[in-house]
């Protein structure tokens, strides 16, 4: 079970590491088709609405969304709103990996959604106590290394 866990680890790295293009020329990498999803899912994020929503600075949002703009994904307005605040917004490039992403997961994702769903309750359960049990596992290895 160790060695499996381990195989299964080692596939999700080397996946993220792996760039995508998601309908553009652009290739992606796993961070940035994952902002481009919570701006595609979300209205009127600004810079520090997205850093909240990821847990993680606005410097750090700011050089992620340089990139993705300087690939022609996504600029920024004021917001009419607010003078002082810029919201974050998708170009057309941007909404056709937003939604070449949602139909890789609808395509990918699919076999592996309807076994789950097939899932009795016990079963279920048992699958949902495990991966808590991962999740503490690798959110102690993370805080052991911070």
């Amino acid at each position: 079970m160790h060695g499996k866990f381990q195989s299964i680890m080692a596939l999700d790295q080397k996946l993220e590491k792996i760039p995508k293009k998601f309908g553009t020329k652009e290739l992606l990498s796993h961070s940035e088709i994952h902002l481009i999803e919570i701006i595609g899912d979300n209205e009127n994020l600004s810079v520090t609405d997205i850093g909240r929503y990821l847990g993680i600075t606005k410097g750090a949002v700011s050089q992620s969304l340089k990139r993705l703009e300087k690939k022609g994904l996504s600029f920024k307005k004021t917001d009419p709103e607010n003078l002082s605040r810029s919201i974050v917004m998708l170009t057309a490039k941007g909404s056709t990996a937003f939604w070449a992403h949602k139909h890789w997961h609808e395509t990918m994702d699919g076999g592996f959604l309807k076994y789950m769903e097939e899932l009795n309750a016990e079963e279920s359960d048992i699958i949902i106590h495990f991966l808590e049990r991962v999740e503490d596992f690798l959110k102690r290895r993370v805080q052991f290394r911070e």
